[in-house]
């Protein structure tokens, strides 16, 4: 029987650490998903509207096959400023991919990231020709371990899901064979994450030991299909996003890992309606440390460790969303 892990974080992935960082002011933030070791890395985008960089260095024929670290930040466009600044730390610390090895060549460090829209949520955006996000980079970088803050916190520190408090979520599971999969994910969707009419989560029948409440739709409930809630009444292009990390121990070729990502994309649908708009910029990271070999029946094992990817990404949107409410 799958159950969640000990901290019910991305970190009970083993090799994974997250730093995170905030600027009250600004009212936003970033968190940094770093392996002890650089990592596989795959990407699926679904969003409209999305916002990244070095997505295109993941793909499974190109030359780099593993990354450095994952950036999520607020932010929009200004946010992607985040990578540098985690960037030149990795590479100050002689972190990186080496094309030359020769003294005075630095390496160059692979560092995959995505923004969410958060410009229209609060706080003094007026930050003229100095957005925050560099500094917050490196800052977030600066406070990785294995603990993990859920709520409003890093990138999720300004985000709204729907017309609700949005912000960062997290969740793991292990299967029946002893592989652990962990979700991070800045929840700032157009769509709602709750049942319309009720404070039950569209994510309810994956919940693992009351993660978010426990609440349960009443008896009769039934869905109109054109009700979206909590969905934002006035969604611009771009100005919301889901974006996410999905870590496993499994030993994964980056094609695997891209299967992995397509199918982790799927908690997106279960836990947020409607999803994959226009007006989203939906991101999944799948990154793997290989740690575990997937063993004789290796695209069986894949294909389990998928669908408990997307459960478990689905738990971790309705408790980022949960527990950004008590804040």
């Amino acid at each position: 029987m799958a159950l969640p892990v000990k901290n019910n974080t991305i970190t009970d992935v083993p090799g994974i650490k997250v730093g995170q960082s905030e600027d009250e002011r600004s009212r936003t933030g970033v968190t940094v998903i770093l392996p002890d070791e650089r990592a596989v890395c795959a990407v699926d985008v679904r969003g409209g509207g999305p916002g990244t960089r070095e997505t295109d260095a993941l793909a499974a024929h190109t030359l780099v096959d593993a990354v450095d670290a994952v950036v999520l930040s607020g932010g929009s466009s200004y946010g992607l400023a985040a990578v540098d600044g985690v960037a030149a730390v990795l590479g100050a610390r002689g972190q990186g991919f080496g094309l030359v090895e020769r003294p005075g060549v630095p390496k160059s460090p692979v560092v995959p990231g995505a923004i969410l829209y958060d410009l229209a949520n609060g706080g003094d955006k007026d930050w003229g020709e100095e957005p925050p996000y560099r500094d917050l980079g490196k800052q977030a970088l600066a406070n990785v371990s294995t603990e993990v803050s859920v709520g409003r916190f890093g990138a999720g520190y300004g985000a709204m899901a729907g017309s609700r408090q949005g912000g960062i979520g997290s969740a793991s599971i292990t299967s029946r064979d002893g592989f652990t999969l962990g979700a991070i994910v800045g929840v700032n969707s157009f769509g709602s994450v709750m049942m319309p009419g009720t404070d039950v989560f569209w994510a309810w029948p994956w919940e693992m030991e009351g993660e978010f409440g426990g609440q349960r739709p009443p008896a009769g409930w039934s869905a109109e299909p054109e009700d979206w809630g909590d969905a934002k009444l006035n969604p611009g292009a771009r100005e919301n996003t889901t974006i996410a990390c999905i870590a496993t121990d499994a030993a994964l070729a980056p094609a695997q890992a891209q299967r992995l990502a397509i199918m982790a994309q799927d908690g997106f649908a279960r836990a947020i309606r409607p999803v994959h708009t226009p007006f989203d910029g939906d991101v999944v990271f799948a990154l793997c440390t290989g740690r575990k070999p997937l063993g004789d029946a290796a695209e069986l094992t894949l294909a389990r460790l998928g669908s408990l990817a997307a459960d478990c990404l689905a738990r971790a949107i309705a408790r980022g969303v949960f527990e950004a409410s008590k804040a």
